[in-house]
């Protein structure tokens, strides 16, 4: 204890200055008037984001589209067409087909404007309540009976 420098002192909670960023001329010419001292750094990459510089963004995208994936095919139209003229000959909207098979109205929706991709199973359940062929080369003939 008898080193002690009792002439320093020690303020709690007191923040030390932090250099000021002048947004302005006026307050940079402030500056220079008082004499503080002024440094000035140009913004090389002022208003860009970074995320999506110029050439590493194309870079990048470039390579996407060399690894791209083809996307899955959709139903054939013809299935579509198939599937819309026996529904109407049964005389069953798309809700109404959709309950019988157990699907979304838009599942059904989707098979008939040709967004869908194909699913076997929910071929197979239209084809049963449809009474029509929607796979394979003969679709949108009737189903036949038992072979004999």
């Amino acid at each position: 204890m008898s080193n002690t420098d009792w002439d320093s002192k020690l303020v709690i909670g007191h923040k030390v200055k932090a250099p000021k960023v002048a947004r302005n001329e006026s307050d940079l010419n402030g500056a220079r008037r008082v004499g503080a001292v002024v440094a000035t750094d140009k913004k090389v990459t002022a208003g860009v984001n970074k995320a999506h510089q110029g050439t590493d963004h194309q870079r990048i995208a470039k390579l996407d589209r060399e690894n791209e994936v083809a996307p899955p095919p959709k139903v054939a139209p013809s299935v579509g067409k198939a599937i819309q003229t026996a529904r109407m000959e049964k005389q069953l909207a798309q809700k109404d087909l959709a309950q019988k098979v157990n699907e979304k109205p838009s599942v059904i929706q989707d098979y008939e404007s040709g967004r869908a991709v194909p699913n076997p199973q929910i071929l197979g359940k239209l084809e049963r309540v449809l009474g029509v062929k929607l796979r394979g080369s003969d679709i949108g003939k009737k189903l036949g009976g038992p072979k004999s």
